[in-house]
Order: C-alpha cells, then structure tokens, then sequence
C-alpha cells in the first residue's frame, strides 16, 4: 500500500491504526468525491466491525488538518474532496456528480464588502446537467 506523504498524518497527530490507513488509502487520489457513507461503505469490506464514527472522526480531523475539503453543496449529504489545494467544483444538479475544475478566476470582491476582511482564498461552484443526466432525459 502505498499512500502519498503518510509522514504527513504523523506530523499533525493523526493516529494511523488499521482502519485509518485503508480510509485514507480509499481515498487517494479518488475523483469521486464521497460522503462519508460511501468511504464508510467501501471500507468497512476489509474491516467489518469498524464504526461510522470511525470514519466521520478520520475525515472530520483531515478535515482541520486541511488534508480534505468538506462540500457542503447537498443539505442531506456532505462530500469529501481528498485534494486540498484550491480548485473549484461542477456538480450536476441531477445525479449529483462533481468534476474539479482546475482553472484559476480572478475575482475581487466589491470594495465595502473586503474592507472587514483579508481574502486569503475562494471556492466557486458551477452547476448544471452532466453529458449523462442529458442523454438520458433526451434533452
């Protein structure tokens, strides 16, 4: 098995147990960006009497150690993005599939809205229909 950086887990306190290294394995370099129930689902195969909280915990610290990003997009589901450097999101408003969109945009808020803050970074959403969602409504 091999996970990019595992020095990384160690150094900001994240405790690699069994179960821990096969979430993270689940999760590198995956596109699909799941819900903690579908990395719940998969991983507990190898590891049937692992908990969900198990898995909730690890992203919930991946999280706060900036090693994941939470979407929040879905009010019923949250989404966990295993690359943490900045990129934006396409989601399908039918099926929910996102793809990342790793283009840049120049944006500068209005000047009354940025004078309480320092903007230090930004996340833009696109949303639409997939190429699949499309062909099977006939649209």
């Amino acid at each position: 098995m091999r996970i990019d950086g595992i020095e990384k887990y160690k150094e900001v306190g994240l405790k690699l147990t069994p179960q821990r290294l096969a979430i993270l394995k689940f999760l590198e370099g995956n596109k699909e960006h799941p819900s903690a129930d579908e990395i719940y689902k998969a991983v507990s195969k190898k590891f049937p009497t692992m908990s969900f909280a198990t898995v909730y915990n690890t992203l919930e610290s991946l999280r706060r150690f900036g090693q994941v990003m939470e979407l929040n997009f879905d009010p019923y589901k949250k989404r966990f993005d295993p690359n943490p450097k900045p990129h934006h999101h396409v989601i399908c408003v039918r099926c929910q599939k996102i793809l990342d969109i790793q283009n840049e945009f120049s944006l500068k808020p209005p000047q009354i809205e940025s004078e309480e803050f320092e903007i230090i970074g930004n996340h833009i959403e696109f949303y639409g229909i997939c190429s699949k969602c499309k062909n099977e409504s006939g649209a």
